[in-house]
């Protein structure tokens, strides 16, 4: 049963995946409620409420979720604790169950597995030991990462030889790790995928994702990616919302080998910074999809005329200052999004950049450029 307008949903996170969430959900008439231990988060700055606690708060969250009518989140690192003391009280979506199964590397690649969906070669590392027999078996270069809280190129290393994995060891807290198989890709792609309450989902994609730094940088639709490999990765992505009873939107992120095969990478599940380019390119973009399946609506067609392309708007742009947001009115059709955060950090994601245009190459073109323009 869908929540009619004026219904609340709550979303735990307060970044910009949830400002840009907010957004969407009232456009669509819903009052959006934000749970956040951060007082002046960006998400706060546009929603009707806001819930300033931690969120191992469970008398907080209680309140929390006798005052909405149905939660989601905006980051895959809330508590599972969290969403189900949550689900006592009104429906979390995702559940706490698929929130569980993404949260751990280990438990993610091993879900994929029992559900014939392929990834990485991958083995679980829990001692020194362990780690040189993995680094044997699979061989080098390998990527070491922990198994929780991880992103943005955060709590990984490369392993080039064997004589390095005593200090790859050391350097990610002698803790509970997956070691993968380094993978020699073409292209790393991203599919987005809703599933509503009644099992319908829409899928978009795949995009194309470029990185700096172990950080996206720049995401172009449509990917340059053949067609059986586009397709592989749309099935893929259904296949996941189904085996993990996703009513939400997930992303589900690939690579993509020169034979044109395609291995998940990691799940999440919310929006990505790779859909924000939906905003503008979609006829649903992705918070309105994800609004739309928390609401109990059906899922939206998710279909985009033109090509599109998004740059991200890092904090190492303001290091000689504000940036000459003026500049991007020189370029027709790039449309600027800031999301409200007051310090600039080097990495620190602080807006983005979006472009339509009638290719690919143009959509990309424009964003890099008028990106470059803002520099002081």
């Amino acid at each position: 049963m869908s929540l009619p307008p004026n219904s609340t949903l709550g979303v735990f996170g307060g970044g910009q995946l949830g400002q840009m969430f907010a957004t969407a959900a009232q456009e669509l008439g819903y009052r959006v409620h934000v749970y956040c231990p951060e007082s002046d988060c960006p998400a706060s700055q546009v929603a009707d409420e806001h819930t300033v606690a931690d969120y191992h708060d469970f008398q907080a969250i209680a309140k929390f979720a006798q005052a909405i009518d149905a939660a989601t989140l905006e980051f895959e690192n809330v508590p599972v604790a969290a969403a189900e003391a949550a689900a006592h009280f009104v429906p979390v979506r995702p559940a706490g169950e698929a929130l569980y199964t993404v949260q751990d590397r280990s438990r993610e690649k091993g879900f994929l597995t029992l559900a014939g969906i392929a990834t990485t070669p991958f083995r679980n590392v829990r001692s020194a030991d362990e780690l040189n027999a993995a680094v044997e078996e699979l061989g080098t270069p390998a990527v070491l990462k922990t198994t929780k809280f991880g992103y943005d190129g955060k709590g990984q290393t490369i392993i080039q030889q064997a004589a390095e994995t005593e200090k790859a060891w050391s350097y990610l807290g002698r803790h509970k790790c997956v070691l993968e198989q380094f993978i020699e890709f073409e292209r790393e792609i991203s599919v987005l995928v809703a599933r509503d309450t009644d099992g319908n989902m829409a899928t978009f994609g795949p995009m194309e994702n470029a990185h700096a730094n172990h950080i996206l940088d720049v995401s172009v639709y449509p990917a340059k990616s053949p067609e059986r490999a586009a397709r592989a990765a749309i099935d893929a992505a259904r296949q996941v919302a189904v085996e993990i009873d996703l009513v939400g939107l997930a992303c589900v992120e690939f690579f993509e080998t020169p034979a044109g095969e395609v291995m998940v990478n990691e799940i999440a599940p919310r929006p990505h910074n790779s859909g924000h380019l939906t905003i503008e390119a979609c006829s649903t973009s992705q918070f309105a999809q994800q609004a739309r399946t928390v609401a109990g609506l059906p899922v939206a067609e998710m279909t985009a005329p033109r090509p599109a392309a998004m740059a991200n708007l890092l904090g190492d742009l303001w290091a000689t200052g504000e940036p000459n947001w003026e500049a991007v009115q020189q370029f027709p059709g790039v449309e600027l999004h800031l999301y409200g955060k007051h310090t600039a950090r080097e990495g620190r994601k602080m807006g983005h950049l979006t472009a339509v245009a009638d290719t690919p190459a143009e959509a990309e073109r424009l964003v890099r450029e008028a990106r470059a323009a803002v520099v002081r």
